[in-house]
């Protein structure tokens, strides 16, 4: 497999560059890569939810708490008041990406984030059409993580877009979009990434990354001090829309159990720190767990250590009037639900 630097020019350099501690570092140029293409993938295009289907078929899941969520979010953008919607890779990997940029082209959702591997599913829909390797079957391999294509563009997309000075969901957007990737990279279905389509109907998109959780950083291209740097500026594009939130708002997470809720609980508490509260903020979390609310109080509770609940669907709402929903469900059934919901109401 061609390893070609004279489609990339600029150097591959890795993390070991400038580094002058006292500890042996992993030499990532030893990695063995394979080809994108000869990987068995769980997922596929024909996998992704129609819209005009979902619309059409009956409810599949129902509760005044999703019709409670809906409403607001319909409310919400009617009076102008943002909806940033979070969620994690199962949402992309259960084919519910075309939802999403659904909404988000209605004008429902004005800012979309996701975690680092949401942003790798989504960017491997777009250039393949399939994405969600076996895991299990390519760890015992040693080849868990080490697709060339992904591990390689991403990086690059992620290392060109600092270079800019751009945000990370900014860069991924713009490669999946062909204006950094030299157009020696071609995506077979750009319009399914939902990162590219919220870049272009021009609402932030920001990606929220911890270092050494995401198999891009199992590359010789990554680049720690371009990856810390452009999601760095991602929160800072994240906290901001939070400061918009100052009359009122609405937070959807789905299915991201620490980094969604935790971005939030620091961008709140960033901007009642400056003055702009959230006041009666509206937050929704949408997982599968069945979930006691009075669990959060109480440290003797398993309940009290998930994130997602204790800082998403009760602290920050109960500290700025606002009201906290949790929605519990698969998410192949509720977000669906919310998709129609939303839609039937705005008609």
């Amino acid at each position: 497999m061609r390893d070609s630097h004279e489609l990339f020019p600029e150097p591959d350099a890795g993390p070991t560059t400038s580094y002058g501690g006292s500890y042996r570092l992993f030499d990532f140029t030893r990695v063995a890569r394979y080809p994108l293409a000869t990987r068995q993938n769980k997922v596929r295009l024909e996998h992704l939810l129609d819209p005009a289907q979902v619309l059409e078929a009956p409810l599949a899941f129902d509760s005044p708490e999703l019709r409670a969520v809906a409403r607001q979010l319909v409310e919400a953008r009617s009076r102008g008041l943002p909806v940033l919607w979070f969620n994690g890779a199962h949402l992309i990997k259960n084919g519910m990406g075309p939802l999403v940029i659904d909404l988000i082209e209605r004008g429902i959702i004005s800012h979309y984030a996701t975690n680092g591997a949401g942003s790798i599913h989504d960017f491997e829909l777009a250039l393949l059409g399939q994405t969600s390797e076996n895991v299990p079957n390519a760890l015992r391999l040693g080849q868990f993580g080490f697709a060339y294509e992904t591990g390689r563009y991403m990086n690059l997309a992620i290392n060109r877009g600092y270079a800019k000075g751009w945000g990370l969901g900014e860069s991924l957007a713009r490669f999946i979009l062909g204006e950094t990737s030299g157009g020696e990279v071609h995506f077979s279905h750009p319009d399914v990434s939902v990162v590219a389509r919220a870049y272009r109907k021009g609402i932030p998109v920001t990606v929220h990354v911890a270092i050494g959780t995401d198999i891009l950083h199992q590359h010789p291209e990554f680049r720690g001090e371009a990856t810390g740097a452009t999601t760095g500026w991602d929160f800072a594009i994240f906290a901001a829309s939070v400061e918009r939130m100052s009359q009122g708002g609405v937070f959807v997470n789905v299915g991201s159990a620490v980094i969604g809720p935790e971005v939030l609980l620091k961008s709140v508490s960033m901007c009642a720190n400056v003055g702009c509260p959230p006041m009666g903020l509206i937050t929704a979390d949408f997982d599968f767990r069945f979930v006691e609310l009075s669990d959060v109080r109480d440290e003797s509770r398993p309940g009290y250590y998930f994130r997602d609940v204790k800082s998403v669907v009760t602290r920050i709402p109960e500290a700025f009037g606002g009201r906290g929903f949790y929605v519990q469900g698969d998410q192949r059934l509720t977000i669906p639900a919310l998709y129609k919901l939303v839609v039937e109401m705005m008609a």
